[in-house]
Order: structure tokens, then C-alpha cells, then sequence
């Protein structure tokens, strides 16, 4: 059985779950609504203040879809309810974030700023050399920010570039003169 997958969801207090054909599940709450068609083979029932996930038979397949399927409620109910934040860190002489509007003015060292759209249901906040992604939808904080990362990811020689305020940068030691 799986761990992750047996395990009962808690539907705090203001969420609705809403369980349609197909597993369509929509989760509303304080913060928003957000919904997902999750795999048809897996059981989604609602008893009481939990949500339950079951899985038809013991196949590979099966086990894999069963936490993952939990998982994905899970981490709607969360968003629904607190919120999903990443912080990223930028580091350099020069480089800088600005927020323009709903866009964010990165300047990195290039011979132009990087302007960045925020996706829809995603805020960015800019203090001091932190860039603060918030949103209801995990995969969409994560993969916005993994995005802005790339656009100058850290390098190990000096550690310019933006990373994530809980990433340890590697150092190395640079080239020795000739003597």
C-alpha cells in the first residue's frame, strides 16, 4: 500500500471539494479556485472533512498514480488555503530587480534588461536583492521561478546571479598567475 497515498486529506474549514466525471476535482477556498482532471482510474471520495484516495488493483502503474494523485489534492488544498512563496536571491555587482506594472525589470549584466511577464494568478514582490513569487498554484510558483533563474542562473567562480534563498553555491578557486 502506498504510504503517501493512503494517507486522508483534512479539508480545512472554508474549502469546498467538488468531484465531477472523469475525476475533474475543483477546490475553492479563501484564496481562489483552482481545479485539475486527475487520473480516471483512481477513487476520489469525500467522507465527512477528509478526501480519500483508492486505487483499483496492485499494477506498477497503479501504485505510482496513487501518492501522486494524493499529492496533487493535497497541494490544491494547500494553495486554496495558504499559498505557495519562493524567494530568490540576486547577487552581483550591478545586477538588479525591478517591478514595473505586472512586470519585472531584470537588470544582469546583458547589453538589455530582461522584462518578464507575471503569469496570471502569480504575483512577484521585489525588496532589496529578493525576488518574492507567490501564487495558489504550486507547479506554476515553482516552474515562474525556475524561469527567472535561468535568466542569469548563479555561477561558482564569484557567485553572481540569482539563485534561491535556500541554494549554497559551490565555490571554486579561479586560475593561479604564471610565474
Amino acid at each position: 500500500m502506498s504510504r503517501i497515498g493512503r494517507l486522508p486529506i483534512a479539508i480545512p474549514a472554508g474549502v469546498t471539494v467538488d468531484i465531477a466525471e472523469n475525476n475533474k476535482v475543483t477546490v475553492k477556498g479563501p484564496k481562489g479556485e483552482l481545479s485539475r482532471v486527475l487520473p480516471s482510474e483512481m477513487e476520489i471520495t469525500v467522507e465527512g472533512a477528509e478526501i480519500l484516495v483508492k486505487r483499483p488493483n496492485d499494477l506498477k502503474k497503479m501504485k505510482s498514480l496513487h501518492g501522486l494523485t494524493r499529492t496533487l489534492i493535497n497541494n490544491m488544498v494547500v494553495g486554496v488555503t495558504d499559498g505557495y512563496k519562493k524567494t530568490l536571491e540576486v547577487n552581483g555587482v550591478g545586477y538588479r530587480a525591478q517591478k514595473q506594472g505586472k512586470k519585472l525589470v531584470l537588470s544582469l549584466g546583458y547589453s538589455h534588461p530582461v522584462e518578464m511577464e507575471d503569469p496570471e494568478g502569480i504575483s512577484t514582490t521585489v525588496e532589496d536583492n529578493k525576488i518574492i513569487i507567490t501564487g495558489i498554484n504550486k507547479e506554476k510558483v515553482g516552474q515562474y521561478a525556475a524561469e527567472i533563474r535561468d535568466t542569469r542562473s548563479p555561477e561558482p567562480y564569484k557567485g553572481k546571479g540569482i539563485k534561491y534563498d535556500y541554494e549554497v553555491i559551490r565555490r571554486k578557486v579561479g586560475k593561479t598567475g604564471k610565474k
